[in-house]
């Protein structure tokens, strides 16, 4: 692989811009490169001479650069700015006529490349160097709660027998440079014995423990467990008693959940310091390759020189990031592994996921299956003219299995996000906070797709083939319990305790359809509010859901329209069409309250109005008249104004007037500008496809199930193509912050600091 790709692959997509720009140092080397053919067009008699005089014969040379000043080509210069940082300049020594202005402008673009790189390196590694004496307090505070925990009676007043005091006061005295917090970060490990080993379930009680504890129990009295209001009890304390914070509980459960959570802050911290040393290695690489590109085009000695710099400056000789890995992997293992080096790494460094060639045969011979049954399905359909005859049966039985073609559909539109995310460099899986290793790429995801086509139009080929057979009369009671059937088995997968089928992945869901449902006394995260966003797009399939209650519980022995004429089936139509719109309300009302954005009242009062939209329009469907009709346009239509609104300039952060792309925004993922404009008006129009509704199509050809079907899949489809512009915007928030981390609050809060100083902000701010 060529190295621009290789840089290009390892970069990381919040940090793009503050890499170096080696597309456009390329560029500026091409037009040296044409400029120079076009003087001298290449000759071999040039090019002997070329090579013979060019001085690039090593083996005539003592040392690479190091010849007359005559030879050099370049010159580096250092200037210090106020506040103590390098900026380097070079001087091009030779006559325009023998460089020309393009050289200078590639030293001078590649100047300011080192620049830009060397000051964002430096700003990581000092926030690094912070974020590791905060670490410190915490460790600091996590043994001292730990020993506490194990050993109940031991007083908090005296400081330990035995231990020197300028290594206590190192352990829990606050820093004031980086360089000592960064070797802070494991003062108080090296300082403890062999015999001191602290563990998650023991604490060995003997004189050599006690002689050789560097953490003094006094600090339980300056500490207090930040309550980070992420559970419904958590929650109503938190707003009810205005308790941010709370006072120790020295038990084995308290115990176990700090140290779940410094385990996860750790790792996001490891992780960081991971990214960061392979940044300084990529670009490094880069000024490596390029300046190599320079000399075999020019035929001058400058990478040597030039590369003497780049080793010398921050980028090139900082190792704090190397110790801070050591430490940190020391640290972890001893407190958090038992000393177990195997299970700490794999904790830290958990393995890449890699792809199965099963996966890609089985998505193959699924879809290949699926697209068989479905032509089947159509053939059989039309041979029998099942629709255009308006069979009653049909009709009763379409909404059972349409419940599947909503997923379907669903999944195979998020399995297309994650193609083009991937494509287009969208970090998804930080987005929406996938452990590493756990995400489900987009072959997996159409393989679960069409695994689900495959089974359900299957089951419906049977279940008409039964039906319509009069030889299978014996059979027909039995084939009315297919669909129930199916939709039972998904629920089984879907609620397996076994580690089966992308387990992960389902507990992920499920969590997070829970935190939807217990809205707002969960803290609103990315994923919740974007799930909560997929179910306002599939209210026909939890109507289905009502359906299946309806038909069986009544239809079976009644008939199919006592079913649906019931008062309580009315009221639950209701109550089903409101129930996504209504979460993602409270979800606005709970963000409001944290964050006191106004924007978020602005997005609550949104769906409020189309809670409104909603319950009119459902009224209209099913009572009809003139008023109601009137009702449901007016309102719809100011919901759908606004929802438009907020699609394309909130969630999409299109049509900025002072943008630099027409009408767009500064920066964008895809290099056709057209698309952005079709994906605007397509949602315009899909968004008013409630208008079928209110003024009724006239399709001859489509039934009022299969018409329903129709709009409610182009919901679907509006939705997916909304997934991919949400997802992008959000990604371009993250790289003008350049945030690639979790926000993990940290487990203890020390009283004599501002809360400001206690905490961590994984994400980069």
């Amino acid at each position: 692989m060529k190295f621009g790709k290789a840089f290009k692959k390892q970069k990381v997509p919040e940090w793009t811009e503050a890499y170096v720009d080696y597309n456009g140092l390329k560029h500026v080397l091409q037009e040296i490169r044409r400029l120079k053919q076009s003087k001298q067009p290449p000759t071999p008699l040039r090019s002997a001479q070329k090579r013979n005089s060019s001085g690039l014969n090593l083996q005539a040379r003592n040392s690479y650069g190091m010849g007359d000043i005559e030879d050099q080509a370049i010159a580096v210069n250092t200037v210090k700015q106020q506040n103590s940082r390098k900026l380097y300049n070079t001087e091009f020594l030779l006559s325009p006529e023998e460089g020309g202005e393009n050289e200078k402008t590639f030293f001078r673009k590649l100047d300011e490349e080192l620049n830009k790189v060397n000051t964002f390196y430096k700003d990581k590694v000092e926030e690094v160097i912070n974020e590791a004496s905060l670490l410190n307090k915490q460790m600091d505070a996590l043994i001292a709660f730990r020993t506490k925990v194990m050993n109940p009676h031991r007083g908090t007043s005296s400081s330990p027998k035995g231990i020197p005091t300028d290594v206590k006061n190192s352990a829990v005295s606050k820093t004031s440079s980086p360089s000592r917090a960064a070797g802070k970060c494991i003062n108080y490990i090296t300082a403890l014995s062999p015999k001191s080993e602290i563990t998650g379930s023991s604490l060995r009680e003997d004189a050599n423990v006690r002689e050789n504890e560097t953490h003094s129990l006094d600090i339980l009295d300056r500490v207090k467990i930040t309550n980070p209001l992420e559970s419904p009890i958590s929650t109503i304390r938190g707003f009810l008693m205005d308790e941010k914070e709370k006072g120790l509980s020295f038990n084995k459960d308290e115990l176990k959940k700090v140290e779940e959570r410094l385990k996860i802050i750790f790792s996001e911290y490891y992780k960081k310091l991971q990214l960061l040393k392979n940044y300084s290695f990529m670009n490094l690489s880069a000024f490596s390759k390029i300046l190599k590109k320079y000399e075999k085009i020019t035929s001058r000695n400058a990478a040597r020189p030039y590369m003497r710099m780049v080793d010398s400056s921050y980028l090139g000789s900082c190792d704090e990031v190397s110790g801070l890995l050591e430490r940190v992997e020391a640290t972890f293992i001893k407190h958090f592994a038992k000393s177990n080096r195997r299970e700490g790494m794999k904790l830290l460094r958990p393995k890449q996921k890699t792809e199965k060639h099963c996966i890609t045969f089985f998505s193959g011979f699924f879809s290949g299956f699926t697209i068989a049954l479905l032509i089947a399905v159509i053939l059989l359909l039309e041979a029998k003219r099942l629709i255009e005859d308006g069979n009653l049966y049909i009709n009763s039985i379409l909404p059972l299995y349409s419940f599947h073609a909503y997923l379907v559909l669903h999944t195979l539109l998020y399995a297309a996000n994650i193609y083009f995310w991937r494509r287009y460099r969208i970090n998804y899986p930080f987005i929406f906070g996938f452990k590493q290793g756990t995400e489900l790429g987009y072959q997996e995801v159409f393989l679960l797709g069409n695994g689900l086509a495959m089974l359900a139009l299957a089951t419906f080929l049977v279940h008409l083939h039964i039906q319509m057979d009069s030889g299978a009369q014996d059979h027909q009671k039995y084939a009315k319990f297919m669909p129930l059937g199916l939709i039972t088995v998904i629920f089984i997968i879907m609620f397996c305790p076994f580690n089966i089928i992308y387990h992960s992945s389902r507990v992920f869901l499920m969590k997070s359809i829970f935190r939807c449902i217990c809205a707002p006394l969960y803290k609103v995260t990315l994923p919740d509010f974007f799930l909560a966003d997929q179910l306002t797009s599939q209210i026909q399939a939890m109507r289905s859901i009502e359906y299946y209650i309806c038909y069986y519980g009544y239809g079976t022995s009644k008939g199919q329209n006592k079913c649906t004429t019931r008062d309580v089936y009315a009221v639950f139509y209701f109550i089903i069409a409101v129930i996504p719109y209504w979460l993602r309300f409270l979800q606005c009302v709970r963000r409001l309250l944290e964050e006191r954005d106004y924007c978020h009242g602005c997005n609550a009062v949104r769906y409020f109005s189309t809670i409104i939209a909603v319950v009119i329009r459902t009224a209209f469907e099913l009572r009809k008249g003139l008023t109601w009709k009137i009702l449901a346009i007016a309102s719809s239509a100011i919901a759908t104004i606004m929802n438009t609104y907020w699609d394309i300039v909130v969630d999409w952060g299109l049509l900025h007037k002072k943008s630099n792309n027409f009408l767009l925004r500064d920066k964008l993922v895809l290099s056709h500008k057209s698309v952005y404009f079709s994906a605007m008006v397509l949602d315009v129009l899909l968004r008013f496809a409630w208008l079928q509704l209110v003024l009724p199509f006239d399709l001859h050809s489509l039934s009022g199930n299969a018409i329903l079907i129709t709009f409610s899949s182009l919901e679907i489809l509006r939705r997916g193509m909304w997934n991919f512009f949400r997802l992008e915007n959000e990604h371009l928030n993250n790289v003008g912050k350049y945030r690639a981390f979790k926000s993990v609050p940290l487990p203890f809060n020390y009283n004599d600091e501002n809360d400001e100083n206690d905490e961590i902000d994984d994400k980069d701010d």
